[in-house]
């Protein structure tokens, strides 16, 4: 085996919560398991910087768990394509690399869904994740007012964190009706753990507005961003800000398994009892199948990393509790569904696309993603469709049609070096 060459019996690509669990389920049937990530840590974006952190949390255990399996890590490792069956080419600093397996398990995650609306490209206008992420890496948001806008429980956790940089958070607009995330709060009462997180969340974020029923419609600035404009439908007002952090929820990474062939089921990967996909050989847990939080995350993983070392009965045994996990998951997406307003933010002359600079009132002339990617190199440029291609399906409606390799920006010489017909 050469230095670029590769071969496992089980290979988890992602080293998120769903993929450290089914290293750890499969590493216990005494096969040779590897994980597959691109980032220089394990966790995830979830999980990111945990293992620093001296803390019996739940991150820190499922790690120390991962690291006593004996499952290989092959970090700083980005799968590109799957040129052949039980073939991956990867990208490393180092080269181009091929990793055999005889089990695939896909743990790829999700990413956080961007909605246009004028001023969305101005300077200090970021992800709610993508903000929390560049806090924890020393971006400077101490003393900054900062407003916060979107969907979903991840808002509460960004205004968490970016109190505890400094940040003083002036409010969180949440996009879904009071009553159905009173509701919500409700069902929690079949997860007391949740529950107690919440409780903990709106202590430490005690003083700050969370106002249901709200979005913004444009943010304002010159050289960068100084005040949004929200509405509730009703009525519409500004407030002043220095960063404007907006998140509309996640986007499951569903590129390689398209690439692999898997089938899926609306916008997730289609799995049965056992996390297989329609893929032989291939299984699937985690966002990918569905937008669920870290314990489902978790269990799923499990499952297929049971499943994928031949452990069955050890998988079966966590049927139970993924069931509960996918109704929270279900209470979810209920709760947090996008409304219509949300689709016609944007104006003609708003970009959907920023790595080609195309505004909406170009994109909206053709009739599917495909026509508008080749009139308008609209989800062409750095991100591939990343950002712009999921704006359009909630705007337009539009799927992916297809996936072409590489599934990630790959240099040139790491695709040169391959003996394979991309």
């Amino acid at each position: 085996m050469s230095e670029r060459a590769f071969q496992f019996d089980i290979v988890i690509v992602g080293a998120g919560p769903a993929g450290i669990a089914a290293a750890c389920a499969a590493a216990e049937s005494g096969e040779r398991v590897a994980v597959v990530d691109d980032t220089p840590w394990l966790g995830g974006q979830i999980w990111r910087g945990q293992q620093a952190r001296p803390s019996v949390s739940q991150a820190q255990q499922w790690l120390e768990k991962f690291r006593r399996s004996g499952a290989t890590l092959l970090d700083r490792t980005s799968v590109i394509a799957a040129p052949e069956n039980n073939l991956l080419l990867a990208e490393h600093p180092d080269g181009a690399r091929e990793i055999r397996w005889e089990k695939l398990v896909l743990a790829t995650g999700a990413r956080e869904l961007f909605l246009p609306f004028p001023g969305w490209t101005l300077p200090g206008v970021t992800g709610a994740g993508g903000l929390q992420t560049l806090a924890k890496h020393g971006w400077p948001v101490s003393g900054k007012k900062v407003v916060i806008a979107g969907t979903g429980p991840l808002l509460l956790a960004v205004a968490d964190s970016l109190k505890k940089y400094g940040a003083h958070v002036f409010s969180i607009a949440e996009q879904a009706p009071f009553s159905r995330v009173v509701g919500f709060g409700l069902k929690l009462l079949a997860h007391p753990g949740k529950i107690f997180q919440g409780i903990g969340l709106k202590l430490r974020l005690a003083g700050v507005p969370y106002r249901c029923g709200i979005w913004p419609v444009k943010a304002e600035g010159a050289d960068e961003v100084c005040s949004v404009t929200l509405t509730n439908g009703r009525e519409t007002w500004m407030e002043k800000c220095d960063l404007l952090a907006c998140g509309f929820g996640l986007v499951p990474n569903v590129e390689l398994p398209l690439a692999l062939g898997c089938e899926l089921s609306g916008s997730f990967v289609r799995v049965g009892q056992w996390q297989d996909t329609s893929v032989k050989g291939v299984y699937c847990a985690g966002e990918p199948t569905g937008i669920g939080g870290a314990e489902c995350a978790l269990t799923e993983g499990q499952i297929a990393g049971y499943a994928a070392g031949g452990q069955d009965a050890k998988a079966e045994a966590l049927f139970k509790q993924r069931a509960s996990w996918h109704r929270f998951r279900a209470a979810l997406a209920e709760t947090f569904a996008l409304r219509n307003e949300l689709k016609s933010l944007a104006a003609d002359d708003t970009l959907v696309c920023r790595c080609e600079d195309v505004a909406l009132g170009r994109v909206k002339t053709f009739g599917g993603w495909r026509d508008a990617k080749l009139q308008t190199r609209c989800g062409m440029g750095a991100c591939q469709g990343r950002v712009c291609g999921a704006a359009a399906k909630v705007i337009f409606g539009w799927g992916m049609e297809s996936v072409r390799p590489p599934v990630l920006p790959a240099r040139v010489g790491s695709l040169m070096t391959t003996d394979f017909d991309l």
